[in-house]
């Protein structure tokens, strides 16, 4: 039997979501095609389009489809920089950020960018005040609405309005926190004056229970931003090529069904994960959560196993028919030291030593019951130390 504890790498498909994706694909047609089969095509699209603006909290308009999370994030960094004010060359970037934004900010600094670097606390949080500090002039800023590894809420309404008071655009990372946290892009945009604050947010599919490869970037109607793909005038010429209409109709559903449930599940998933953290402790009692252990996402559990490399403790887990995470998904197959927790204050040692259980929709009691069930046993072979 299989157990699994990896839902911020990928949740599984809500039947619901797997349902529109199906009767959409039925459809036949290309929705940018003028007769009458397009055009049913376009009418559930553009259907798919309000439905998820509504909950997103925004313009149908503002709402672009892309393939998932990492696309979105491309766009709007590569997007808001070659839209860049003139004599603005910096992008605040937060330390802790996931690797797609780390990197795409890095090739934007091989071509010009110049990187404003901003601490994280001791819990992966952002400093507001440190960020405020390095907004001016700057031609964009970005920042996780929660971190992707340790489960840390940021103060993002602090963070959003620092933006604005400095007129610059910023674009928040909401992929590991929709559908989790209370979020809508015009509350968080607020007044802010156009080409400044929040201007663009993104969030993935598969991440609440839709098909992977489609995702959303919400992008302001005032935001000046370059397309990422050239080739038609699709989407206010932001993302350009032949849309995916079961893709939209499927993650319009899921974002839907994820806000309905929301604020039940993230008290069940918090008491659960409340009970995995207690359970490890007891077993193997130098075992540490990292992150904030009251202010982050409720099924996240991130726990440092000191003197167990993590690598080691993920296997005996997954022979136990556990599935973790040593981090990012989007890292996995790499044994490098977590980038998050470093930035966190700790050793490269500690960066190896940690475990990252997610819990979500089809978590159950049997799910903690199976990891308390063999963590002590799997920390003594990964350590050498007995674990109680």
């Amino acid at each position: 039997m299989r157990f699994y504890l990896d839902h911020a790498a990928t949740a599984p498909l809500r039947p619901e979501a797997r349902d529109a994706w199906i009767a959409a694909g039925a459809i036949v047609g290309n929705a940018a095609s003028t007769h009458g089969a397009g055009q049913d095509a376009r009418r559930l699209l553009e259907e798919s389009r309000e439905r998820a603006a509504a909950v997103l909290g925004c313009d149908p308009v503002e709402v672009v489809f892309t393939s998932g999370g990492t696309e979105a994030i491309n766009t709007a960094l590569r997007g808001l920089w070659e839209r860049r004010a003139a004599g603005t060359e910096a992008i605040v970037l937060p330390d802790a950020e996931h690797h797609a934004t780390i990197e795409t900010v890095a090739d934007l600094a091989a071509r010009g960018a110049v990187v404003r670097r901003v601490a994280v606390d001791c819990l992966a949080r952002i400093n507001v005040a440190a960020f405020a500090e390095a907004l001016p002039g700057a031609a964009l800023a970005t920042a996780l609405v929660a971190s992707n590894e340790v489960g840390t809420v940021n103060d993002v309404a602090g963070l959003t309005q620092a933006a604005a008071d400095a007129g610059a655009p910023l674009h928040l990372d909401a992929v590991a926190a929709w559908g989790h946290l209370p979020l809508s892009f015009r509350g968080l945009r607020g007044d802010a004056p156009d080409g400044s604050g929040l201007v663009a947010m993104t969030v993935a599919g598969h991440k609440i229970g839709a098909p992977v490869g489609i995702g959303g970037l919400v992008v302001a109607r005032s935001a000046r931003i370059a397309p990422l793909l050239h080739g038609g005038a699709q989407q206010r010429g932001l993302r350009a090529g032949t849309q995916d209409v079961p893709g939209a109709a499927a993650f319009a559903v899921a974002l839907e069904a994820a806000e309905a449930e929301r604020e039940a599940e993230s008290a069940r998933l918090a008491a659960l994960r409340d009970r995995l953290v207690d359970g490890i402790r007891d077993r193997v009692p130098r075992a540490e959560l990292l992150g904030d252990p009251r202010d982050r996402l409720p099924g996240n559990a991130h726990v440092l196993f000191p003197g167990a490399v993590g690598e080691s403790l993920l296997f005996l887990l997954d022979m136990a028919g556990i599935a973790a995470s040593t981090g990012a998904a989007c890292q996995a197959g790499v044994a490098e030291p977590s980038h998050v927790v470093m930035a966190m204050g700790r050793s490269e040692q500690d960066a190896r030593s940690v475990l990252r259980f997610t819990l979500g929709r089809t978590s159950t009691d049997a799910d903690v019951d199976a990891v308390l069930a063999v963590i002590a046993d799997a920390y003594a072979r990964a350590s050498g130390t007995p674990g109680r």
